[in-house]
């Protein structure tokens, strides 16, 4: 058999892998779902993410709820709370980055590290690098995190999943081959369905199969990204960190679904205000102002109404944007029709200028009183600190761990 072979570590990179991220963010705000079964989606009634005790019962995600449930009949079902998992996957970052400039954001629960060099910064391995970061990360957030060390970002990323939940492997150069005999090829990341189909054709069925192909094959029956793939599983990088973070945004978006249907109108005006006040706070986080709104309800048989309103000045403060959002909400609400889906979307800008006429003291004080808004919902979690007209959305929900109503803004 032909073979290939590298140095142990011409470079190292690290991959880590969130366990069950939006469960685990659910089960670190409250503990008392630790070791059970749970699940996030109950919004939409489809399971979106759920811990490893419910997949030992069965429960996979896309499964509608009342099906799991009748697989695992005490699973436990939660409203999913994006804005939440944002912010755990923000600090998640920012501790990998205590040890590495160079780490790339792949997803929100996932991050490339480049670890070259750095073994005598921290006079250890980069496998002891690598737990370092891991035990830091399960320290500060009460998540766990799967890590892979390699020398290529493909290998990595397959290193990850070797030993999930709360593992780590590591695959040096000099052991690719018999870390890649036991894969199956279509678990190759890059590597779908139909190529895996395509492999097996001509006899390639191992990860390992496929890296020891020789070029003139992968040149003629398979693309660019492929053959990117079969050098990356070889040794040779191909995919470099790509450490950029995203610092703006045209458009900011806050959906909800919710089951079941409501034609309530203070429940779905309740639920567009939460929608405004967790897409201002993002906008806000990166010095951005919205310049339209956009404001959508979408009925139970998806069929969507909405409307835009143009902004006198920019703001992200929701106080100031209130009375656009209650005649867009006016305009577009309609008696009669269940709905299953609010939306708001901010159009942004990062030029904030005011004119004569608006009133700069009544925006510089309640840009003031949302700065400590902030810092209080950072501290101790999203809604801590809310408008009196999102409570009966949230109030329908799981209540937040501090709940201090903003009743009124005097200015």
């Amino acid at each position: 058999m032909a073979q290939f072979c590298i140095n142990s570590w011409p470079m190292a990179v690290a991959h880590i892998d969130a366990d069950a991220f939006f469960v685990a963010c659910e089960q670190a705000l409250n503990p008392s779902l630790n070791g059970k079964c749970a699940a996030v989606g109950k919004e939409r009634g489809i399971i979106t993410a759920l811990s490893y005790e419910a997949k030992a019962k069965g429960v996979k995600r896309g499964m509608r709820t009342f099906e799991a449930k009748k697989l695992c009949p005490g699973l436990i079902v939660i409203e999913s709370d994006y804005e939440s998992y944002s912010l755990f996957s923000l600090r998640m970052f920012n501790i990998i980055k205590n040890f590495s400039p160079q780490v790339e954001e792949y997803s929100i629960d996932e991050a490339f590290v480049d670890l070259t060099g750095l073994r005598r910064v921290f006079s250890c391995s980069y496998e002891a690098i690598a737990k370092k970061m891991q035990s830091a990360i399960e320290k500060e957030l009460s998540i766990t995190v799967s890590v892979g060390v390699s020398i290529t970002k493909t290998l990595a990323k397959m290193a990850s999943k070797l030993k999930k939940p709360n593992g780590l492997a590591v695959i040096e150069g000099k052991d690719i081959q018999n870390i890649l005999r036991d894969i199956p090829a279509e678990d190759v990341w890059g590597i779908g369905n139909n190529t895996a189909c395509l492999l097996r054709k001509f006899g390639i069925n191992s990860a390992l199969d496929f890296a020891l192909k020789d070029e003139g094959f992968i040149d003629k029956y398979l693309s660019k990204p492929y053959k990117e793939t079969w050098l990356e599983l070889r040794g040779n990088s191909v995919f470099g960190i790509n450490a950029s973070v995203k610092s703006s945004y045209k458009t900011i978006s806050k959906a909800k679904s919710f089951y079941p249907p409501s034609d309530d109108e203070t429940f779905l005006f309740s639920e567009l205000t939460k929608n405004l006040e967790n897409a201002c706070a993002k906008a806000r986080r990166f010095n951005l102002a919205a310049v339209r709104l956009s404001v959508f309800l979408k009925t139970r048989d998806f069929k969507a109404a909405g409307a835009q309103i143009r902004l006198t000045f920019p703001a992200a403060l929701p106080p100031l944007l209130m009375e656009a959002l209650k005649e867009g909400f006016k305009y577009i609400y309609a008696k009669g029709y269940l709905y299953r889906q609010t939306e708001i979307v901010l159009h942004l800008t990062e030029n904030v200028q005011y004119s004569l006429f608006d009133d700069i003291i009544k925006i510089d004080r309640i840009r003031r009183i949302y700065d400590s808004i902030d810092f209080i919902n950072k501290r101790f979690g999203r809604n801590s600190v809310h408008l009196a007209s999102s409570m009966p959305s949230l109030n329908a929900g799981h209540s937040p761990r501090l709940s201090i109503p903003l009743i009124d803004i005097k200015v």
